[in-house]
């Protein structure tokens, strides 16, 4: 490797690393804020919120990864135009595309791990952290008693008006529903006028001491008619103990991984299998419903209860349907209202309602099945955006370098100032054209391939016409395209004047 280009390489990867580093830690900060009411009062220690967001990460880097590459780009070949270094590369005979070979190298490389981390890494990282979340949902909420509300300690619910102490181990009007593995409801109530709460920290055992209150059970008899007198036993008390067992408390498994199926926790070739099978299930479903509606219609069945009609001037004829081995009927009518006319008054009525009847009954159920039949197709059309975004990631990587390097070129400002200004406005224009297109996807408005590669096929003439114009020494846009035409109008229609004159 030449010095000028271990040199751009190195300028390069330094800003590359510290912008990857910001951003990334910008962005997981953003994570821990999304899900904070999921992991608060928990209780969880450091190292199971590290795992979280250690399988959080990877799910990170379709957003970052491209940000961080056109970031990058500008700075660091707006710092170059900033201190002349390209006037004196291009004095020196090397242009702006040599200028860029060790990048180019570098940025292919970039894109192509990307491809490969997006369909082997994400896939994995996605079904850890669901299934950590799941666990992690399992997890009451540390262990408090709340004034005013029922709180769920063990198998009892408790409820306090108010509570005293140091600790706030004093307890005042105390409400106790207990809970009966054998029978669900609130049949046992507990009620004091205070309470305490006595406990080790070396022990399983909290102890709950009651004073002066009742309690209260319903008796559930075996016989029906004894249990309709409502039966219960009534007793108070001075002094009572509940002893609560919390060795099992939160007792949950964080390792479980129970939960397997997503389409983001698939490769690219899983994809293809699974958009197989769903479309299979969708056709055959559909097929099968239609199917079912025109049995449930009774349209084959036309004609096998028809009356013959009394005039012979027919045109038009049905063969009614017969049990097998019968020979069929021909039945000949001229239109459907001579087959209407051929029934009584009353059974033209019923014959009226049960058509309604079915016609309502079958309108619910096209309704009904139309939205699960919805549900699947944006299930197939999440999971083909799925296997696309895993190449458009690559190419994006490659193409917003070309957007970012020129465009640093052209504005020749380095730093954190405008460079990261202009970066961030290309980026939020890339990253909403691609949410746009994906949520119509996802309804079946826009095909999901688009969906997945508009805001990359827009990003590609932008890359084609900023390296042109900083390869041919222009700017990002020349006014006097526009200017000098007025201009020209406005000296003619001056001229004019003064020879009238």
């Amino acid at each position: 490797m030449k010095i000028i280009d271990r040199y751009i390489f190195t300028s390069f990867l330094k800003t590359f690393i510290a912008v990857f580093t910001i951003l990334m830690f910008i962005f997981l900060l953003q994570t821990i804020w999304l899900y904070i009411s999921e992991l608060a009062g928990k209780d969880l220690d450091f190292l199971i919120i590290g795992r979280f967001l250690f399988y959080f990460a990877p799910n990170l880097i379709p957003l970052v990864l491209p940000l961080t590459i056109l970031v990058t780009s500008i700075m660091t070949f707006g710092d170059f135009s900033e201190n002349y270094e390209f006037a004196a590369m291009k004095s020196s005979g090397i242009s702006l595309q040599r200028a860029m070979k060790s990048l180019i190298i570098f940025v292919s490389f970039l894109s192509i791990t990307a491809f490969f981390f997006a369909n082997n890494v994400i896939p994995w990282a996605e079904f850890k952290s669901i299934n950590l979340r799941k666990n992690i949902s399992k997890l009451k909420p540390a262990m408090a008693i709340v004034e005013g509300a029922f709180n769920e300690i063990g198998d009892i619910n408790i409820k306090v008006d108010g509570k005293s102490g140091k600790n706030d181990q004093l307890l005042r009007t105390v409400t106790i529903h207990k809970k009966n593995p054998e029978r669900r409801g609130n049949f046992t109530v507990i009620k004091s006028e205070r309470g305490e709460l006595v406990g080790d920290e070396n022990s399983d055992i909290l102890s709950l001491i009651l004073f002066n209150g009742n309690y209260y059970d319903e008796v559930q008899p075996n016989d029906y008619k004894a249990r309709r007198k409502k039966p219960f036993v009534r007793s108070y008390f001075d002094e009572y103990k509940i002893n609560i067992d919390l060795s099992t408390f939160n007792e949950v498994d964080l390792e479980e991984e129970k939960f397997n199926y997503s389409y983001k926790m698939l490769d690219s070739e899983e994809l293809r299998i699974a958009l197989d099978s769903l479309s299979e299930d969708l056709n055959q479903d559909k097929k099968n419903f239609s199917n079912n509606i025109i049995n449930r219609s009774g349209v084959e069945q036309i004609g096998i209860n028809l009356k013959k009609p009394k005039d012979t001037s027919q045109i038009k004829s049905i063969v009614a349907k017969t049990p097998q081995g019968e020979e069929p009927i021909n039945y000949h009518i001229k239109n459907i209202d001579e087959l209407y006319d051929s029934y009584d008054l009353r059974d033209q009525q019923q014959h009226l309602n049960i058509a309604i009847g079915g016609i309502r009954g079958t309108l619910s159920n096209i309704k009904g099945k139309k939205e699960i039949l919805q549900k699947k197709a944006t299930t197939i059309n999440k999971t083909e955006i799925q296997l696309h975004d895993k190449y458009a990631l690559a190419m994006a990587c490659f193409i917003l370098f070309f957007v970012g390097a020129p465009l640093g070129a052209i504005i020749r400002k380095g730093g954190l100032g405008l460079p990261m200004v202009v970066a961030i406005l290309l980026f939020l224009t890339y990253h909403f054209i691609g949410i746009f297109a994906k949520n119509s996807a996802e309804n079946g408005a826009v095909s999901p391939f688009l969906a997945s590669w508009l805001s990359t096929f827009i990003m590609l003439p932008l890359g084609v016409f900023l390296t042109y114009r900083a390869t041919t020494d222009q700017g990002f846009f020349n006014p006097d395209v526009i200017l000098l035409p007025i201009k020209k109008f406005f000296r003619k229609i001056g001229l004019a004047k003064k020879e009238k004159k």
